[in-house]
């Protein structure tokens, strides 16, 4: 009987990624302290019309839930609560994904919580392999179909405008998610497609002070400083054929 149960159990977390999505918001909150609230989510797939069926008119499969028609970034925003209600708070975070339970996980950059920078998927993959040529250490890397999102140290507008300023040029297409900022985190499914870890986070190395009986390291995944890799984001989206600015996430 207790096989069975188990087996149940290991069923019901799976299913539909739904107890993944609860498990996952938590463990962000909860363990890296980071500030999650749940995004607005996709409406679910309903009947399409004959001709979207043949391919001659747009898809509504993955439409947003939020009340524009017309959103560029269905699923992959917050709406109700907004991102000031984002929190590290285990509570909270249950009532919300036991209430809602697709919905996406969405993180507040900034403050004290990671910041992102984020570009089209195929120039994404470009800046990887060329910082990973020079051996330069990531962070975090959330993937989508269409952007992939760098996860960086925490960092201020002055900053940011220093080393943007260093730049000849900045494409459009790059993004940075600061202060009052917002990140969609895997695994959850938005419009665009299903997001995942491209690079998952990394357990922080124990430090020589914890080692002496110093405080504890934070358990928060170890990130880069924007600085460190703002140059190879820049290049691989200014070489990139269609880079493009589009907003589709």
């Amino acid at each position: 009987m207790r096989e069975i149960l188990g087996r149940r159990r290991k069923l019901l977390f799976r299913r539909g990624g739904r107890s993944a999505l609860l498990g996952a918001a938590l463990h962000c909150a909860t363990e890296w302290q980071w500030p999650v609230l749940p995004g607005v989510g996709i409406r679910p797939a309903g009947r399409q019309p004959a001709g979207a069926r043949l391919g001659l008119g747009e898809r509504t499969g993955r439409r947003c839930s939020c009340p524009d028609p017309d959103c560029v970034v269905p699923g992959a925003h917050p709406f109700d609560p907004g991102l000031m209600a984002a929190t590290t708070d285990a509570r909270m975070v249950r009532w919300w994904w036991t209430n809602r339970p697709d919905a996406p996980i969405v993180l507040a950059t900034g403050g004290r919580a990671p910041c992102a920078v984020s570009l089209p998927a195929v120039a994404g993959a470009r800046a990887l392999a060329a910082l990973d040529h020079f051996g330069v250490r990531l962070g975090p890397v959330v993937a989508t179909p269409t952007r992939w999102s760098l996860l960086v140290a925490p960092y201020d507008l002055a900053e940011l405008g220093e080393l943007l300023h260093s730049q000849d040029w900045v494409p459009s297409s790059l993004r940075f998610h600061g202060e009052g900022g917002y990140l969609v985190l895997p695994p959850s499914q938005i419009g665009a497609g299903r997001v995942r870890w491209e690079r998952p986070p990394a357990s922080p190395k124990l430090s020589t002070s914890f080692e002496q009986g110093g405080p504890p390291p934070s358990a928060a995944p170890w990130l880069p400083k924007v600085s460190t890799i703002v140059d190879a984001l820049v290049m691989a989206s200014t070489s990139t054929p269609d880079g493009g600015s589009r907003l589709a996430y």
